[in-house]
């Protein structure tokens, strides 16, 4: 199968940038997340924010609860912070999103700017999850 979507990497001071674009579709939502996984485990970095900018129909409800739940079961504990922001989110699916995850444990919040989702993450402090099994990269004081 073809790879519809491009995914870029930029480390920041304290977490890793990630944007996705192409086609939004079932299966480039789970690889991209699978290569995002590898790349934080790659650089020892678990705190990450999204910016997806993908084209087409939104997904469906069901499918995003599929795929947010066999995601929770593949990476339950190794992200300590997860800032997501689709550019392109219509309706309430994401607020879903975010909800299906938290109740599964993945410490993920949704937002609708790149400036709150990098506040949030400068803001909240390693470890601070429950259930974040992942080391911290620097201690905090």
């Amino acid at each position: 199968m073809r790879v519809a979507y491009e995914l870029k990497v930029e480390q920041k001071p304290g977490y890793l940038h990630f944007i996705v674009s192409g086609r939004n579709t079932t299966e480039n939502v789970t690889r991209y997340m699978q290569e995002v996984m590898q790349e934080c485990a790659a650089r020892r970095c678990f705190r990450v924010l999204i910016e997806e900018h993908l084209d087409g129909p939104r997904l469906g409800t069901m499918e995003v609860f599929t795929i947010v739940t066999a995601g929770a079961k593949r990476y339950h504990g190794m992200l300590e912070a997860l800032a997501f922001v689709d550019m392109n989110a219509e309706g309430g699916v994401m607020r879903f999103a975010e909800d299906v995850a938290v109740n599964r444990g993945i410490p993920v919040r949704v937002f609708r700017t790149i400036d709150g989702a990098e506040q949030w993450l400068l803001a909240h402090s390693p470890g601070a999850a429950a259930g974040a099994a992942a080391p911290v990269q620097k201690p905090s004081s």
